[in-house]
């Protein structure tokens, strides 16, 4: 991440990853048999605001043409 980024909500500039997994993970649309991608999410480490997330396996987004 951006070294410089600093938090909207607190403004500390110290972040941490967490990870949805599971039943929260990200699936394509009109890909009915994909097994989906978890999400990394940044977290402010004062104030646990999300600055980021993405998908773990953004691979399995690509259209195959």
């Amino acid at each position: 991440m951006n070294r410089n980024l600093k938090c909207p909500e607190c403004g500390g500039e110290k972040f941490g990853k967490g990870k949805l997994s599971g039943y929260a993970a990200l699936h394509p649309v009109g890909k009915l048999l994909s097994m989906g991608s978890g999400i990394i999410a940044h977290v402010c480490v004062n104030c646990g605001y999300i600055i980021k997330m993405q998908a773990e396996k953004p691979h399995i987004f690509k259209d195959k043409k």
